[in-house]
């Protein structure tokens, strides 16, 4: 195998995620002509949005399982195509309740693919690169998140809103093929505290042993409630702060989606790459590293957070915002490695699933909870507060990196 194989690994999966995320984005900018052409309410409009989250997170955890006893390259692989032929359909679909059956079932083709990828990269790259790997596939979710409304919105409004999918479709179409040809099934060997490759091939588990694993693990249940707390915060902002924008700053609407949009993401794809390189290097002084590094992102990013709500000044208001996005960024960068070093590598696919599946729906809570509450104290307000909840789950993270670096080798599971 190439030295450098491991990386063309992390730059072929790079493409697959970017084009999830520019699917999953590119629906919000058509809702316009959506509602022209099928006639439908923002209740409808909300329902077409909300489908796509409830199936990616009802399909996550058996994702995962699947991750874990099946090849992961032919998981990815059969996600793409399913995806594809749901793209197919899409192009074709004539009512607005086909169409949101098919954005359902678009969300359970991109749920086979992200355990299964984490897995696969974490079976390429081991404590020295496993951040920085993990890091530069998740720039991948900002990229793509600002590509896809970017792109959609320019096709849509010069070819209609099926042109995009045609687009999306022919990129899938390429990556395919690129997959077929050159990705790789990496040996289900694991990496040992020592960090070297172990030789054994570690043993199906009965799905119960897993769940008993993953559940039974308070360092593991700790990083859940963490990711929900965050992926929180992220709903909060990626769904409300467009409208905030546009009434508190007297934005048009175009360029209060552009500047919730760029601003966070661009920042965060610096603080992502940043936040890999600082854990691979913190990860040596022991399992709480990778952890300490996601605390510093939480903290850092609160008062900004404080900020984006609170000020009146357009400038300090883009400050705040890309300072948010580039410490979110280093939080985002360890989600999945940090979770992999407190898991043993049977679980690893499964773990992931189900942690993706829960913060979504926590998440899902998000934006419900900030309408009810901006009624009684103004959005302002309650975007502000979400600093609150940054403050909190940072605590519970260092918490947990103190007691998982103060575990003996000896009790404590083989580091992935």
């Amino acid at each position: 195998m190439q030295k450098n194989y491991k990386w063309y690994v992390i730059a072929m999966l790079w493409f697959v995620c970017f084009l999830n995320y520019a699917d999953r984005q590119a629906i919000f900018v058509l809702f316009p002509l959506l509602r022209v052409q099928f006639h439908i309410s923002d209740m409808q409009l909300a329902l077409l949005g909300s489908s796509f989250m409830w199936m990616y997170a009802v399909s996550g955890p058996i994702a995962g399982w699947l991750g874990d006893r099946f090849s992961r390259r032919g998981l990815i692989l059969s996600g793409l195509i399913f995806w594809l032929c749901v793209t197919a359909a899409t192009i074709v679909s004539r009512s607005y309740w086909q169409l949101t059956i098919l954005r359902a079932f678009s969300g359970i083709a991109e749920a086979l693919y992200f355990p299964a990828a984490m897995s696969l990269i974490s079976g390429y790259h081991g404590p020295d690169t496993r951040s920085r790997a993990m890091s530069l596939h998740q720039s991948a979710v900002y990229a793509g998140t600002v590509g896809g409304g970017v792109i959609s919105s320019v096709i849509a409004e010069h070819f209609g809103w099926r042109a995009n999918f045609i687009l999306l479709g022919c990129i899938g179409m390429t990556m395919l093929f690129v997959l077929l040809l050159f990705l790789k099934e990496p040996p289900r060997s694991f990496w040992t505290t020592q960090e070297t490759p172990g030789t054994k091939q570690p043993a199906h588990m009965p799905l119960r042993a897993m769940l008993g694993d993953i559940f039974g693990s308070v360092l593991v249940l700790r990083l859940i409630f963490v990711f929900i707390g965050a992926n929180f915060v992220a709903m909060i902002f990626l769904v409300w702060l467009p409208s905030f924008l546009y009434g508190k700053f007297h934005m048009s609407l175009s360029m209060s989606g552009i500047s919730a949009t760029v601003y966070l993401q661009v920042a965060s794809i610096a603080g992502v790459l940043c936040g890999g390189v600082l854990a691979d290097r913190m990860a040596h002084g022991g399992r709480g590293g990778r952890m300490r590094v996601q605390a510093l992102g939480l903290i850092a990013g609160a008062p900004f957070l404080f900020l984006t709500g609170w000020t009146l000044s357009i400038p300090i208001l883009v400050i705040a915002m890309i300072g948010f996005g580039y410490f979110k960024g280093i939080y985002d960068s360890n989600i999945w490695a940090s979770l992999h070093d407190v898991v043993r590598p049977e679980c690893r696919a499964t773990a992931v699933g189900i942690m993706n599946s829960l913060g979504w729906l926590g998440g899902g809570i998000a934006p419900l909870a900030i309408a009810a509450a901006s009624h009684h104290f103004g959005m302002g307000v309650c975007l502000s507060a979400t600093s609150l909840v940054y403050l909190l789950v940072a605590g519970v993270l260092l918490w947990n990196a103190r007691v998982a670096s103060r575990m003996r080798e000896a009790h404590t599971v083989v580091l992935p």
